[in-house]
């Protein structure tokens, strides 16, 4: 029995919108219209599609590798097109998430090659991880930007590249840095705005303080650059971030470096899934980011 290509046409509206009740809306069809229609593929390819969670539709494993073959056949109609009419207006899309936290210059950075292309559309979403990775897995995302790698073992679906790194600085306003000193003077007598516990910076931070044998005046905990940055320039202390997160601010002179290195590297990863098909402007933009290229 050959393939229904309508029945993967409607799976493919749902599983890119997430939403049953959503597709049915814009497909101008009742939502159990569109039910039957995605039973009878799953009944001709003899797996189920999606899993419910909640009130949340989730593409199976048997779904992702439908969805990744609807992406080609659907990719090559719009291509047959295109070919025959003259007609090459399609744009591609790419769908980046990145965390909530991470800095946007950084963002920019990565993305630059790509964004000045008129072909290609880059929709940008931020998040926490659980929610970055649940979008990679269920394929609404293409790549995530983080500051960490995800768990890694043989079952995690993930790749993880490492695209730069950069040094930690400690930065402040040119009055509370008015004199060179060393970070243990630093330390003993300046409040201090620092990431929160959970960041590798900050390990690597009180790793440093311990060493030298100061405990530090914390003036914020903060788990987001732009409030960092914010904090910083506010003079409510010295701030412990990479200079990519203040790079304006340094230019100008509103805030500046400390002359004593903390010798502390932040580490940048993109976050992939293993896919059959894989969306081809992910490998293009990795291939434009040689480790550390963009971070200067």
């Amino acid at each position: 029995m050959p393939l229904n290509y309508h029945h993967l046409r409607y799976f493919w509206a749902v599983a890119h919108d997430g939403n049953l009740t959503r597709t049915a809306q814009r497909l101008n069809l009742s939502q159990s219209a569109l039910s039957v229609q995605i039973k009878q593929l799953e009944e001709r390819l003899g797996h189920d599609l999606f899993e419910r969670r909640g009130r949340q539709l989730h593409l199976t494993e048997a779904g992702r590798i439908a969805l990744d073959h609807a992406d080609a056949i659907f990719s090559t109609g719009q291509e047959l097109v295109a070919t025959l009419t003259g007609s090459f207006q399609d744009r591609k899309a790419l769908r980046v998430g990145a965390l909530a936290t991470l800095s946007r210059n950084f963002q920019i950075g990565f993305l630059r090659p790509i964004l000045s292309r008129i072909d290609v559309e880059v929709i940008l979403r931020s998040g926490s991880p659980t929610e970055l990775l649940e979008g990679l897995e269920t394929l609404n995302l293409d790549l995530v930007l983080m500051n960490r790698p995800p768990p890694d073992d043989s079952l995690t679906p993930f790749e993880t590249h490492q695209i730069g790194e950069q040094e930690v600085s400690i930065v402040g306003t040119p009055e509370r840095l008015s004199r060179d000193r060393p970070i243990a003077e630093l330390l003993a007598e300046q409040p201090f705005i620092l990431p929160t516990t959970d960041s590798s910076v900050r390990t690597a931070f009180d790793a440093m303080a311990s060493r030298l044998s100061v405990r530090p005046q914390i003036a914020a905990e903060v788990d987001d650059m732009a409030m960092m940055r914010l904090l910083a320039r506010e003079d409510i202390g010295l701030a412990l971030v990479a200079p990519i997160v203040v790079t304006d601010e340094l230019n100008s002179g509103r805030l500046k470096e400390a002359s004593d290195h903390p010798r502390i590297k932040e580490a940048f990863y993109a976050i992939t899934l293993r896919r059959r098909f894989p969306n081809p402007l992910v490998q293009d933009l990795l291939e434009r980011n040689a480790l550390s290229t963009f971070l200067g």
